[in-house]
């Protein structure tokens, strides 16, 4: 796999099979990891308004002397901008913070809809985690469906400030719901995947229908306390085996079958190192891909937020408590 890989979306768009994460940074670092990355010859960067250093990036790609047409930026709609109202008002945020007069690929960062901000003087925490009044779980607004939302995005690619529209955390059920309505599928579903998630159901159904599937997470992640991927034995002997780290292995697992993938450092020998792919024979990823069969694992699951989000997402046991579903419709 050479590092200039590309993956054709069905609107013609190329996006870099690797690419720079930057959810869970720190305030202040995302700048230089940028700034590095680019220089390291990364050219896809996946940013969203809830991780809250959309400036930083921008200051990073400005620092880094590498042009904006030649990077491939990946930013999301959050939930409070779900309502048809606010859609174009979310995007023109995210052009703001980011310095820039389009989005290569838009997404729909969640299936999930949360009311939109009463009042401008609301802080930013506030609007991005409207409260219930038990403080213990965020406010779900059940009049937005998917459908309302998707409509809107799909006018968002007729203005060219988007060139690709998508979504992520959508299930099979989520996207059948949208192409049924409208007629138009996602160019994109990016998903939490990675040797314990590894959803093959779900990437044979986006296959089928050429939706591309961008994996976030490829190396799991570290919020549970749990035995990290990295850290697996299987991993790290085929990792020493091929003269690569734990890391190396997990991306070149990830982006098998044409999937791109989007690990997240803010540590440049790290950035440098995840972007340095490696080839993986059939054996060693059947061999990764058998640590699905000790235990399926979702790190990101929002009933186990906190503050939760009470409602049923992907359908999974620890979600069956919920009191809503998702309104497709």
């Amino acid at each position: 796999m050479s590092k200039n890989q590309f993956i054709t979306l069905d609107t013609g768009l190329k996006v870099p099979q690797i690419g720079l994460g930057t959810w869970l940074s720190k305030p202040n670092e995302v700048k230089n990891a940028v700034t590095h990355a680019l220089k390291t010859g990364y050219r896809h960067l996946d940013l969203a308004k809830v991780y809250e250093n959309q400036h930083e990036v921008a200051d990073g790609i400005q620092a880094s002397g590498v042009k904006r047409e030649e990077i491939f930026l990946t930013s999301k709609l959050w939930n409070s901008w779900h309502h048809p109202t606010k859609v174009a008002e979310g995007l023109e945020d995210t052009l703001r913070e980011l310095k820039t007069t389009y989005i290569d690929l838009y997404l729909i960062h969640w299936p999930v809809s949360f009311p939109s901000p009463a009042s401008s003087t609301t802080s930013l925490r506030d609007i991005l985690f409207p409260l219930a009044q038990d403080q213990k779980q965020v406010k779900i607004d059940l009049e937005v469906s998917l459908v309302d939302t998707w409509k809107e995005m799909i006018k968002l690619k007729e203005t060219g400030k988007v060139k690709a529209i998508g979504v992520s955390n959508f299930t099979i059920e989520h996207i059948e719901g949208l192409i049924k309505a409208t007629g138009v599928k996602p160019s994109v579903n990016q998903i939490e995947r990675h040797p314990l998630l590894p959803q093959p159901e779900l990437i044979n159904y986006c296959n089928s229908k050429g939706i591309h599937i961008t994996a976030y997470s490829p190396l799991g992640n570290n919020l549970t306390g749990e035995l990290k991927i990295v850290d697996y034995p299987e991993v790290k002997e085929i990792a020493k085996k091929i003269s690569a780290d734990p890391a190396q292995v997990l991306i070149a697992w990830g982006a098998r079958g044409g999937i791109s993938v989007i690990p997240k450092s803010v540590t440049p020998s790290r950035i440098e190192s995840n972007f340095q792919q490696v080839e993986l024979s059939d054996e060693d990823y059947e061999k990764i891909s058998k640590l699905a069969e000790k235990k399926i694992t979702r790190f990101n699951v929002p009933i186990t937020y906190s503050p939760k989000w009470d409602i049923n997402v992907f359908d999974g046991e620890q979600e069956k408590q919920a009191t809503h579903k998702v309104k497709i419709a």
